[in-house]
């Protein structure tokens, strides 16, 4: 099921809206009342290069403000992002670009996946950060692809 992610904080970047496919989520933390603290895990395609998808899991915070979408997710979060295809780049790339955005909370806190091409080893890089409109946190997360021949 394709759920359109991170409204607000596309809205304030300029970036197109992004899609993201729910693959599941775990349990970590049974609440007695409103639904359990769990890692969901949802899968990407990059929008401007065919060819490369990412997982990434986020920490959901349950309870009642969780059942609510009242919750604030922390900050906890991994990526892995693999060459599934022909790499086909669809447009020049920048330097450096959102390539993902989600919300986790419902003022103004997302996870963003920023995509930074290093030219000298052809390699795509994706940095997943929790970001927040005013104070973001340091922890994030890395994963890169090689720009290599796709052959079957």
């Amino acid at each position: 099921m394709k759920k359109i992610l991170a409204l607000t904080g596309l809205l304030l970047t300029g970036v197109n809206t992004l899609y993201a496919d729910e693959i599941g989520c775990i349990t970590t933390s049974w609440k007695l009342i409103g639904s359990n603290h769990k890692v969901c895990v949802q899968a990407f395609d990059d929008p401007k290069v065919r060819g490369v998808s990412c997982h990434i899991s986020q920490a959901k915070t349950g309870g009642l403000k969780g059942t609510f979408g009242l919750a604030e997710d922390p900050s906890k979060f991994s990526i892995a992002c693999r060459q599934v295809g022909k790499i086909v780049i669809k447009e020049n790339l920048p330097e450096q670009e959102i390539a993902f955005s989600a919300d986790t909370s419902i003022l103004f806190k997302e996870t963003r996946v920023t995509r930074l091409f290093d030219k000298k080893r052809n390699t795509l890089v994706y940095v997943a950060i929790s970001r927040k409109l005013i104070d973001g946190s340091p922890k994030n997360s890395i994963s890169t692809v090689p720009i290599m021949p796709w052959t079957k």
